[in-house]
């Protein structure tokens, strides 16, 4: 009589629970880094988009409280003898570019308008925020801080000035930076603008009133000249100005959610109004 003995083979089935173990520790590693990705976008394109906004909002309300005192004090609500008549350059007496495109200059100027100098201010610090920028078309009213750094000034929300650019008013080139996409994004739809639309930039001696006039749609982000004082594109020939005059450059980053190249908006002013 024979008697079968099972065998057991040992090494296949062990072999299959291995794998499925390899396969599951495996799948929950691919979850969880689509979640960690799926959160670091969420932070990146809402999160700080709505903390920037918040905090650009704030800055622009405390600014206009500032200069809202200040006018006060200038008015006579606070000043020596209280009887100060209302601030010069009232309704209707703001000052209009001519043909020459060139405004007269503010009061206090010394020749040259729109000085941030002027009424006994400083030249705004590095970082520091000073105006606000008002783009009526696509709905813009952010601050404007001296400088471009990223941390400083640009991934609060805020607009930078370009150092060495002129200053709002200014015979030259008032040039400005801002993101496109995350950090407010400010600049965002800016690629929207025609010819024509008002660009307004207040400060606390005046509100300066530019107009889109012309745009460049793509160029190297090492293009210099389109800041220059009177901004010409050294990369695509014939894009921009070749007189002095009184201008405004905006650019920020193309296309959107990349840093390769430079979106350009110009324009030129045409009147400021005193406070």
């Amino acid at each position: 009589m024979r008697v079968r003995v099972p065998v057991v083979q040992q090494g296949r089935s062990s072999a299959r629970p291995r794998a499925v173990r390899l396969l599951w520790n495996g799948a929950e590693v691919a979850v969880t880094l689509g979640v960690v990705l799926l959160l670091l976008v969420a932070h990146q394109l809402w999160w700080t988009n709505r903390q920037a906004r918040a905090a650009a909002e704030r800055k622009v309300e405390a600014l206009e409280e500032e200069w809202g005192r200040e006018w006060g004090r200038s008015d006579g609500s606070g000043g020596e003898g209280g009887g100060a008549g209302p601030r010069p350059g009232g309704p209707g007496r703001g000052s209009e570019a001519g043909d020459s495109g060139r405004p007269g200059p503010a009061p206090g100027s010394g020749g040259r308008a729109g000085t941030p100098a002027q009424s006994g201010h400083p030249p705004p610090r590095w970082d520091q925020a000073y105006a606000v920028l008002r783009i009526p078309r696509i709905g813009i009213r952010v601050p404007v801080a001296e400088g471009v750094s990223k941390g400083g000034v640009l991934n609060k929300g805020y607009v930078g000035h370009y150092p060495r650019t002129a200053q709002p008013g200014q015979g030259g080139n008032f040039a400005l930076a801002g993101h496109r996409n995350t950090h407010g994004e400010p600049f965002r739809y800016i690629n929207r603008l025609r010819n024509g639309d008002e660009v307004r930039v207040e400060t606390r001696e005046a509100v300066y009133t530019y107009v889109v006039d012309k745009a460049l749609a793509r160029t190297s982000a090492h293009d210099g000249g389109v800041i220059r004082d009177v901004p010409r594109s050294d990369v695509r020939k014939g894009y921009g100005y070749s007189r002095a005059g009184y201008y405004i450059t905006l650019t920020t980053c193309t296309p959107e959610y990349t840093s390769k190249y430079r979106l350009v908006v110009w324009g030129k002013l045409r009147a400021m109004r005193p406070r």
